[in-house]
């Protein structure tokens, strides 16, 4: 499923050494605004121990996560709406995304240039939700005269088109972002295909320093505040600390976690906060060449999930074999699970759930 996240903010709040540590993709990153002119992309791996799980029982040759596809968007600043910055180019690159990870720089540090002099998470957010909901306005102003005139006529597609707009507009003249609005279903779809940047459900990433991984700081308490007001969720992490774990290999990286206190990096955090923001489910699928996660929308049934793998296996759908992980650990093989009942067979109208285990048979 090729959807995307971009990370967007300020110039200097720590988007690219983010990316970089992300992605390993080597993004330039410096001190100074607009380093990042076109877009980096990277596949960032979504870790789940449920694939260890498998791995346990079932021997396989290869492990393959889900992932997540992040795009790494230059800083944006006042005025970019109106071009400021290669402000048009930023937003066009936004507009493409399936949902924004808004990075707050959450640590002070006088050697790091703020470019409105000194941090504050709630101006800096009011900053970047401003720029993007003048966009979205002049989006809206054009998709008003697109469908006026066939609304007057008696369009019924174009009058609930213009409907919906005008009630973004009035959402977004008071300084909201069209997320918060209460969309029916056919609203929603409306909205959706207005392409409209504040539509897009957000995760707010808090960047601290070290000193600031253990415990909220003052700046992190306020960018926590505004993403309840807008019931969005909140990671954070230490870019910096983070660009260096992901340079390390396997023990250099445990010893380097332990001497934090940290469990886990706190990209694991990340990644999986990106893929449950993009709305994103797991299934599996096991046998001795590989061990792999697959990438689903809730509601999926059986066949649609099959096709995530090929479109053939979509459109040959006859069955699939299912089981669960807990009970995979439980009987010690898939043998012992037909043995058991614990292997059912599902048919074409079956809704996948998270954590399946699926072998699916189809005709070519």
């Amino acid at each position: 499923m090729a959807l995307q996240a971009g990370i967007v903010g300020l110039p200097n709040v720590g988007k690219s050494t983010l990316f970089n540590a992300l992605t390993a993709a080597g993004a330039e990153s410096a001190n100074y605004p607009f380093c990042t002119i076109e877009p980096n992309t990277g596949i960032v791996p979504v870790p789940d121990k449920r694939l260890a799980m498998l791995q346990a029982v079932i021997e396989s040759k290869q492990v393959i996560p889900a992932t997540a596809e992040i795009l790494d968007i230059a800083g944006l600043v006042r005025g970019a709406s109106k071009g400021e910055g290669l402000g048009n180019q930023f937003l066009g690159h936004i507009r493409g995304v399936d949902a924004v990870l808004h990075v707050v720089r959450c640590f002070a540090d006088e050697d790091v240039v703020h470019v409105d002099g000194s941090v504050n998470p709630d101006r800096d957010i009011d900053t970047i939700d401003t720029e993007l909901i003048f966009a979205d306005l002049d989006s809206c102003e054009r998709r008003v005269k697109r469908f006026s005139k066939a609304a007057k006529g008696g369009d019924k597609e174009a009058q609930l088109h213009l409907s919906v707009i005008q009630k973004v507009m009035a959402i977004l003249e008071t300084g909201k972002p069209a997320r918060s609005g209460d969309w029916t279903h056919e609203e929603a779809l409306s909205v959706k295909d207005a392409q409209l940047i504040t539509a897009k459900p957000v995760l707010y990433v808090c960047n601290v320093d070290e000193e600031g991984i253990e415990g909220d700081n003052a700046f992190v308490a306020a960018v926590r505040a505004r993403a309840e007001s807008e019931n969005a969720a909140v990671v954070v992490i230490c870019g910096q600390v983070e660009a260096e774990i992901s340079e390390l290999d396997d023990d250099d990286k445990a010893a380097f976690l332990e001497d934090l206190g940290l469990e886990e990096p706190g990209l694991n955090r990340l990644a999986r906060g990106v893929y449950e923001l993009l709305g994103l489910f797991t299934y599996f699928t096991a046998g001795p060449k590989e061990i792999r996660a697959w990438t689903f929308r809730q509601g999926w049934t059986a066949p649609q999930c099959a096709g995530v793998i090929h479109t053939d296996f979509e459109r040959g759908f006859i069955k699939a074999e299912v089981y669960t992980i807990p009970d995979l650990t439980e009987h010690g093989s898939e043998a012992a699970l037909k043995g058991v009942g614990k292997l059912r067979i599902e048919g074409k109208g079956y809704q996948v759930k998270d954590g399946d285990v699926m072998h699916f048979r189809f005709n070519v």
